[in-house]
């Protein structure tokens, strides 16, 4: 109501941004800007329509940088733990060359401290028997001085005159092994030791950098192997499943390829050979064989390594190479440079290359390779397993 008339409110005075009735109108609003109340009302709707839209656009992009802003906390996070991992492989690499240097150290301190300890135990053998000798002959000596028997004393004196014989204990010493630069040598070493360490982690950094995330092609698969799900692991089920056999399906060699192909640029992919008994891992070209025997070598299309009988490894070249590695692989790097005609392999734990296939030439697509070999038993039952890279630092 209209507290000066007492009239209904039915206008609103645009001028004056008011509600009035009619009489205000007509008195004192009669030049202004006045609507009927309904229709500002819709107007006013309406630009509430577009605020409430306006507002919920300004929600809706505040929540999409919360989602930003945590998806960047959950990389940060992310790239946290990898250093972490990567600086505890590191320090732990470091820490275990340092207590081998410094046992290196104290096993050759010691070596030394013991062969002298034995020369002067010999020496002092020798000593202590003449001494016991010289001992006795002067007992008998005195006891010779002593006697009233003339002629014994005669007949023994010539004898006893002469001292026994003995060394020249005059130019005998111990030879005091020296310790001087003992310890800078072992640093020295250590320095040498650790340079290559760091130049082989950083090479393995280098080829992490070419990382891919990959799966396992089920339709490529051997009948008896076993794909997970999420196409991460491959393990020998001993019993052949029913499939078809299409033209991509490995029949009978155990093998299996990834879905993933690469005709250039650079790959990399990490394998767990955990527990495992045998094993072949590398890549191979896409018009490889698939039926009957196979012979895994680069003319055949195949450039991969392996493991037999628990710890032998091979390289599979032309001829096959003999591996001698100072520790058996838990992880196992792949490593493709396409245009560089270079598939390495790498021990991942000790970041120790394997074996280089260099000089390869590349015309085709490549795909990862994998085969778990047969179970054998229950003794090589352990699935390999593609594993996600976490960048060395």
């Amino acid at each position: 109501m209209c507290t000066k008339h007492d009239t209904q409110l039915e206008l609103f005075c645009k001028t004056d941004q008011m509600c009035v009735c009619m009489l205000c109108t007509v008195l004192d609003h009669k030049t202004h800007d006045v609507v009927p109340l309904k229709e500002e009302s819709e107007g006013n709707k309406a630009e509430l329509e577009k605020t409430e839209a306006d507002i919920q656009q300004m929600i809706q992009k505040r929540q999409v940088k919360i989602q930003e802003m945590k998806r960047s906390v959950e990389l940060s996070k992310e790239d946290a733990d990898r250093e972490i991992a990567g600086g505890v492989q590191v320090f732990t690499a470091l820490k275990e060359s340092v207590e081998r240097s410094q046992a290196e150290l104290i096993h050759t301190v010691k070596e030394k401290q013991r062969e002298t300890e034995k020369q002067a135990e010999g020496f002092i053998r020798e000593l202590e028997q003449e001494v016991s000798e010289l001992k006795k002959r002067s007992t008998e000596v005195e006891q010779l001085s002593m006697s009233e028997d003339h002629l014994h004393v005669i007949q023994s004196f010539m004898f006893l005159k002469a001292a026994p014989p003995t060394k020249d204990w005059t130019v005998v010493s111990i030879c005091l092994p020296s310790y001087e630069g003992t310890v800078r040598r072992a640093v020295n070493q250590l320095e040498e030791t650790l340079s290559e360490q760091m130049k082989k982690l950083l090479e393995l950094k280098r080829v992490q950098q070419s990382a891919v995330d990959m799966t396992l092609d089920p339709d490529t698969a051997h009948p008896e192997l076993i794909v997970s799900d999420d196409g991460k692991q491959v393990k020998d089920g001993d019993v052949s499943k029913r499939l078809p056999d299409n033209p991509e399906r490995f029949n009978p060699c155990v093998y299996v390829l990834a879905k993933q192909s690469f005709s250039s640029g650079r790959f990399y992919y990490e394998v767990q050979v955990k527990e495992k008994t045998k094993w072949r891992l590398g890549v191979a070209r896409e018009s490889i064989n698939r039926k009957g025997d196979i012979t895994l070598s680069p003319q055949k299309g195949y450039w991969t390594i392996c493991l037999r009988n628990v710890n032998k490894y091979y390289a599979l070249a032309d001829p096959e190479v003999t591996l001698s590695l100072k520790s058996e692989p838990e992880k196992v790097g792949v490593f493709v440079d396409y245009e560089e005609g270079l598939v390495s392999f790498y021990d991942v734990d000790a970041a120790a290359l394997i074996y280089s296939f260099t000089g390869c030439t590349f015309t085709e697509k490549l795909y990862p390779y994998f085969s778990p070999y047969l179970n054998d038993g229950g003794k090589n039952s352990a699935p390999l397993i593609i594993s996600p890279v976490n960048h060395t630092e």
